[in-house]
């Protein structure tokens, strides 16, 4: 089969990958050994936490490499799709057999918005204004998660996108915060990583 014109060649000097099992594997193996307990005695944040915001932070910005690299025409949809979804599988893949089981789990949670936003840019489905969606989205319980969800990543599209959220939708308390909320912090977190890539076309194209 012909290779799309639109569809750039990767740089032959190295052959790259977005994420791996290996790397997974690796953190998971750090925040084995990393305690999540306060210290009442200090004020800086467990370092299983700091650890945790770091690898979370690491997806992102992995994922949205590919996305990134799809909508600046290097990739087409089909080869972007499945880039995604080979990092998903990663991700989403059994729970450790350890204590922080629960912790990964929440991690899962999180990240089904992530992949979600992007296949959504992917599809070129997202539509509507975010604050609309926001509105909307808060008044879903959990008991909608499928429209949580599926709202959430329409959100995180438009912010792929260019749109602007979610930092003044996610100030004050939230005493009983729903699952939506934690995929706005999601989205949240996924437009602070897009700023990181900035440059990222240019590195790519040099094969780094």
């Amino acid at each position: 089969m012909a290779k799309s014109k639109k569809e750039k060649v990767e740089p032959q000097s190295v052959l790259y990958y977005f994420y791996t099992q290996e790397r997974w594997d690796n953190w998971i193996k750090t925040l084995e050994e990393m305690s999540f307990d306060y210290d009442e005695d200090s004020e800086d944040m467990p370092e299983g936490l700091q650890s945790l915001n770091n690898f979370t932070e690491d997806i992102n910005v992995s994922v949205l490499k590919i996305i990134k690299l799809f909508i600046l025409g290097n990739y087409n949809g089909e080869t972007a799709k499945q880039k995604i979804e080979e990092v998903e599988e990663i991700v989403m893949g059994p729970l450790p057999d350890s204590d922080i089981a629960d912790i990964i789990s929440g991690v899962q949670m999180r990240f089904l918005v992530l992949f979600a936003a992007c296949k959504t840019v992917i599809d070129g489905t997202a539509d509507g204004d975010i604050k609309d969606l926001v509105k909307y989205g808060k008044t879903l319980g959990d008991d909608q998660a499928e429209e949580a969800l599926k709202t959430a990543a329409t959100i995180g599209a438009l912010v792929i996108q260019g749109g602007s959220c979610c930092g003044k939708y996610l100030r004050g308390d939230i005493d009983e915060p729903l699952l939506f909320d934690d995929w706005l912090i999601e989205v949240d977190d996924m437009g602070n990583a897009l700023k990181s890539l900035k440059n990222f076309e240019e590195q790519f194209g040099e094969g780094i």
